[in-house]
């Protein structure tokens, strides 16, 4: 069977019997359509990409993304394929449109295509990740107080299943006067020689703060240089809502592993994300769901092995996925690309200043978001005095003012002003928001 492919064997086992008459008119017709691509002029010309009601003012959209119109466009073109000749059109662009997808997503990123797996959320992502951790009984987690569910659940099934331990440390002693220094040193009075891995959350989806990672990672660095690599630590970092938000390279930002949902601050299709690994850092990973990849595949089925291939690809689970929205990824890069990461995050920021600001005015309003750009990005969290984080949003909402609650035990109202916003947006939410009083 050397001679014998991916395809080549599907073909002959019957589960592609036929495909080259599958692949009729109409599937070339559509594969051939080409997206028009997006150029940016103004800000206003880039929301009326994005079909969202008019009846709101949208500060919630680092929660779930709508589908601009390059990603929308390219998610019905790929679904009008699969709904006309599902085998056909999957079998003439699954390999073609996940590299584009991959290359893509490795231009914004600054790094190779092969050190980058596919998956469906940064839950997933951390589930995949914390999940196949290579450790030894006695070495120790260390992630923080400040951590979403999702970090807290993935590392401590993976601690249950090792024998290792997880201990979570405090960043800082309040909000209020936190630093960059801080923060830094917090995490390196933290690791110990038992650490081996150092979880932490770029941007905290609780308070809107955003930490250091650069700093944190040269930290971290000065550590290693006195470990064995077996005993190096690893820095994972869940940057979801940096993605789209923040102007890096990764390259340049110092940690071993990103991981992020593309359905938030990237205007991605809904139900994708990626996890990045530097070359030295994946083999610490250990895949915990097949593969569907073609040259893996292609590998098992001439030995009945494959294991020399670049871990991320082992990391990106097989199975079938929602196929029109992950090759419609590619999309979502090129539109941000068009922009220009720096315009993007000086948009970002100065509508978050303006959002900060305003409320830090307010005597009945109470920031807890630092005011501080180096220590926050596009998430805004506040309370209104007298009045449940709910009540807040909800008043809001029936004023025309889409905003959310934070998913912890502390609650805050949350907005987080985008790419999807206008001054004079904020504008109208700060006003609203000054007439708030509870009853």
């Amino acid at each position: 069977m050397n001679d014998i492919g991916r395809r080549d064997f599907l073909v002959r086992t019957g589960l592609t019997l036929g495909a080259t008459l599958l692949t009729g008119a109409s599937s070339r017709a559509l594969a051939d359509q080409q997206p028009l691509q997006y150029r940016f002029t103004n800000w206003e010309d880039f929301r009326a990409q994005f079909p969202l009601s008019p009846q709101f003012i949208h500060l919630a959209a680092f929660f779930l993304a709508s589908h601009p119109m390059p990603v929308r466009e390219a998610i019905e073109r790929h679904r009008a394929g699969l709904d006309s000749d599902p085998i056909g059109y999957w079998y003439e662009h699954e390999e073609k449109q996940e590299a584009q997808v991959l290359q893509a997503a490795a231009d914004y990123l600054g790094v190779s295509p092969t050190d980058i797996a596919l998956t469906d959320s940064t839950t997933m992502g951390l589930g995949l990740l914390y999940g196949g951790l290579a450790l030894r009984k006695g070495q120790e987690i260390l992630t923080t107080t400040h951590d979403h569910y999702s970090t807290e659940t993935s590392l401590r099934l993976r601690a249950e299943r090792t024998g290792a331990t997880v201990r979570q440390i405090p960043l800082y002693r309040s909000i209020k006067t936190v630093s960059r220094d801080e923060l830094v040193d917090s995490l390196r009075k933290g690791i110990t020689p038992a650490t081996r891995i150092v979880a932490v959350t770029w941007v905290h989806s609780s308070t809107g703060l955003k930490l250091p990672i650069h700093e944190m990672a040269q930290a971290i660095q000065s550590i290693n240089r006195s470990r064995n690599e077996q005993d190096r630590v690893i820095f994972c970092v869940d940057g979801v809502h940096a993605l789209g938000a923040e102007d890096f390279r990764l390259g340049e930002l110092g940690c071993d592993f990103l991981i992020a949902g593309t359905h938030k601050w990237m205007f991605g299709p809904r139900g994708t994300g990626l996890v990045w690994g530097h070359p030295q850092a994946w083999p610490v990973v250990q895949a915990i769901i097949p593969t569907f990849n073609s040259r893996a595949f292609d590998q098992w089925v001439e030995n009945g092995s494959s294991n020399n291939l670049p871990q991320s690809i082992y990391m990106t689970p097989g199975g079938f996925h929602s196929f029109e929205h992950r090759w419609a990824l590619d999309e979502a890069f090129k539109l941000h690309q068009s922009i220009g990461k720096s315009r993007v995050t000086q948009r970002i920021y100065e509508l978050n200043q303006q959002l900060k600001h305003g409320l830090a005015a307010m005597p009945h309003v109470t920031l807890h978001t630092p005011l501080s750009q180096d220590l926050s990005a596009g998430i805004v969290c506040f309370d209104v005095a007298g009045m449940e984080p709910r009540t807040v949003v909800k008043k809001l909402r029936q004023r025309g003012i889409v905003g959310s609650v934070t998913p912890y035990a502390t609650q805050y109202a949350r907005l987080a002003p985008s790419l999807l916003n206008s001054q004079q947006e904020i504008d109208i939410t700060l006003g609203e928001i000054r007439n708030l009083r509870s009853s």
